[in-house]
């Protein structure tokens, strides 16, 4: 049992990603890794027969498929033998103890058909409604080991998958010259809740604009159509290649792998091929860029980055990045890989250490797929000493005053293993570097201490509880629950304090699993402020089962904090609230379909003091009033409400004329917004958007040449501010210190 961080599988499981490939967080306890994204789900009685798969005479007249018909897929022999395994474990040994009756084959078969097809883009209504005979009948046929139903499904979704490939590579082969994009026409972004399409034509129009839409983007990119034909035919062509060679393997890990997330999201099997990318990266035998990535639709999406990894050092990449475009050093024709299989762009993202590997992405920020950007990483390992903790001095006037406050920087929470089992006394671990920091800091003279939590994804949970050891007596500092069980409840066992001194945690969407029980132990003993924003919300413990055929990674467990409460979907919640940077409706545990819910158990028996609590309400007036014109805040606050605005919307333009003034004012909106902030700063404004590219691709160039990606402190706004809350509650408790007023005693809390 340990704890995974969130670099498990992040839920998002969507159809046509046959395998996912894992990045491992090197040298700690924390294995960060995205298993097989699109399970399928299907299974019925044996008494059933298949659903024949659409044939060519489906299509309209006035197209010609001349392609030979799919092959149908059949369960290998030992798939049932391997399924049975599955959902014996899943019903004995999963934290949720789930009937396997109607109901769950209902949930199955719903599960089944979006994760295929979540985009509504390649069934018809017929199919759907034809396969409806199995939505009952599921749960008898997992029980049996028959999985007959499910590659009935799956064939068919497989021959209308073909059938979509083919009628583009046809569409394509009339030429481009007469699509018009003069029209006033729009296409859909979210289609989940679309209706099924009720007739091969309407199905054609919906892909003749898709095929305007990529048409479209590449033109607004700069390219022709001759180069865009090319591209997009030679697109389609390797996908429709790839479909043909999806294997009985892959059904098979689509289907039980969505059985597996009716459970929860971070529950998933590993087929063998799955495990051997798995056990590759535990030996660390090939170099990359320190990416956990997953697939979304057609699109190769970053689901978080590795502390200290070269995607991290170099600040090119983020969150819901999605990547189209894979080019080797730097000069290498980029690849086009939009719809590759997540394994099969994991391979062109590896290579040699040192080497460059140059990715084209469509930032996080963007709706508008034109909107590009390529971004250059040298590919490395990441080392147990780059994901070290490190501190920072900072020195800030306040009032007249000079104060100084000690950040102390946690990346990841590790522990060298090899060097613990080899009985070597001096092992690297989060706990004693923090405490040599700390004892650095004291020399300093600082009044107070931030441990900077920001983006940290987790790893040992020993270090996250030996770490809260540093900062409290003796006493509890998490719970780990199994089903049907009493918690097991961790706890520091010594009187030993290195800072009893004021101290604050920060903080961000990105913070999980160890972060949250470091954060929430803190919060609960009232021994520190917790700053920034909600966090993650990843509160679940998996362990790994091998099977008879690949391995089975099920959730056993959930933690809780000492106060009974759960860390899993609602996170730890801020006492001081920053702006939040990252889309909450893609990132953290609540945006994962079927996530666990929040819950709470008894508290364990802790001292909890009252100071902070008590001072929150000044300490959250003065943030307000000091940020209300902060321009760093009010570029932040202006990011924030330009997300939400292209967050809600629902179509995208297909009128050329249309989408150029959008580009264009977005261009000036966001020059606009950058020379506010220069100008508050006293920097000379940037004359153009290109400019503005132009300075933050040399940014990024620097970082990438011998940064560390991390801002400074006179850049991190969120840090300086950080701070000075921390300072307002320094000077607020030597003001009650001065007049001696009595503080309220700690509460023993049972």
């Amino acid at each position: 049992m340990f704890d995974r961080g969130i670099g498990g599988f992040d839920g998002s499981l969507k159809r046509g990603a046959w395998h996912a490939f894992g990045v491992i967080l090197l040298a700690t306890a924390s294995v960060a890794f995205a298993a097989p994204d699109a399970p399928a789900l299907s299974n019925a009685t044996a008494t059933t027969a298949p659903v024949a798969p659409p044939s060519p005479a489906d299509a309209p007249s006035s197209t010609t498929y001349n392609f030979p018909p799919p092959e149908l897929l059949h369960p290998l022999d030992v798939h049932p033998r391997t399924e049975l395994s599955i959902v014996e474990q899943l019903r004995h040994n999963h934290y949720l103890q789930k009937p396997l009756d109607d109901a769950a084959s209902s949930e199955l078969f719903d599960k089944y058909i979006d994760l295929l097809d979540s985009g509504h883009a390649y069934l018809l209504a017929s199919d759907v409604q034809a396969l409806e005979k199995y939505r009952y009948a599921l749960d008898d046929a997992l029980k049996r080991g028959d999985l007959d139903p499910a590659f009935d499904i799956f064939n068919t979704y497989q021959a209308r998958l073909e059938g979509r490939l083919e009628f583009l590579i046809t569409e394509l082969g009339k030429g481009l010259k007469g699509m018009n994009f003069n029209t006033n026409e729009t296409i859909e972004v979210e289609r989940k809740h679309a209706p099924w399409a009720s007739s091969m034509s309407e199905l054609d129009d919906l892909w003749r604009k898709r095929l305007k839409a990529a048409v479209l983007s590449m033109k607004l990119n700069g390219k022709g159509l001759d180069e865009i034909q090319d591209v997009l035919t030679k697109r389609y062509k390797n996908r429709l290649k790839q479909a043909t060679q999806t294997n009985s393997e892959d059904a098979f890990q689509l289907y039980v792998n969505a059985y597996a997330s009716t459970y929860d999201p971070h529950t998933q099997y590993f087929s063998p091929r799955t495990s051997e990318n798995f056990n590759i990266n535990m030996s660390l035998s090939l170099e990359g860029i320190g990416a956990v990535l997953r697939t979304d639709d057609d699109y190769t999406e970053v689901v978080r980055l590795v502390p200290a990894g070269p995607a991290d050092k170099a600040a090119a990449l983020k969150p819901s990045d999605r990547i189209i475009g894979v080019g080797q050093g730097d000069s290498g024709k980029l690849i086009d890989v939009v719809g590759w299989r997540l394994d099969d762009v994991v391979e062109l993202i590896r290579g040699p250490k040192s080497s460059v590997v140059r990715l084209e992405i469509i930032p996080a920020s963007s709706e508008d797929t034109s909107k590009t950007r390529i971004v250059s990483i040298t590919r490395n390992t990441v080392q147990l000493e780059e994901q070290s903790a490190q501190k920072k001095l900072l020195t800030l006037q306040q009032g007249g005053t000079s104060h100084k406050i000690g950040v102390i920087e946690i990346p990841t929470f590790y522990v060298d293993f090899k060097a613990v089992q080899q009985g070597e006394p001096d092992y690297k671990s989060t706990t004693r570097d923090v405490h040599a920091l700390i004892d650095q800091l004291k020399a300093d003279g600082v009044e107070g201490i931030i441990i900077d939590l920001r983006n940290n994804g987790g790893g040992s949970l020993q270090e996250a509880d030996s770490l809260t050891g540093l900062f409290i007596k003796s006493g509890p500092t998490v719970q780990v629950k199994t089903a049907n069980r009493r918690p097991n409840i961790l706890a520091d066992n010594d009187d030993d304090v290195v800072w009893d001194g004021p101290m604050a945690v920060m903080v961000n969407r990105l913070s999980a699993s160890a972060s949250e029980i470091f954060a929430g132990a803190i919060q609960d003993y009232g021994r520190g402020i917790i700053i920034g924003s909600q966090t993650f919300g990843k509160g679940t413990v998996q362990t790994l089962i091998p099977l008879n055929r690949g391995q089975l990674k099920i959730t056993q467990a959930k933690f809780y904090r000492v106060s009974g409460q759960s860390t899993q979907h609602q996170g730890v919640l801020p006492d001081v609230e920053f702006p939040e940077v990252y889309d909450t409706d893609k990132i953290g545990e609540s945006s994962l379909e079927d996530a666990m819910p929040w819950d709470e158990i008894k508290p364990a028996i802790y001292q909890h003091a009252t100071q902070i609590q008590t001072t929150l309400p000044m300490l959250v007036e003065k943030h307000r009033e000091r940020v209300a014109n902060d321009p760093d805040f009010d570029y932040l606050r202006a990011l924030m409400a330009k997300s939400r605005e292209a967050s809600k919307k629902t179509e995208i333009s297909l009128n050329e004329a249309v989408r150029i003034k959008e580009k264009k004012d977005d261009d000036a909106w966001r020059l606009g917004l950058e020379n506010k902030l220069r100008a508050a700063k006293g920097e000379a404004p940037l004359k153009s958007i290109e400019e503005l590219d132009a300075k933050l691709d040399a940014d990024e160039a620097a970082d990438d040449e011998g940064g560390d990606g991390k801002k400074s402190p006179d850049d991190d706004a969120m840090l300086r501010e950080g701070a000075l809350v921390l300072i307002d509650y320094v000077n607020t408790t030597r003001q009650v210190a001065s007049i001696g007023q009595p503080t309220k005693p700690n509460t023993a809390v049972q």
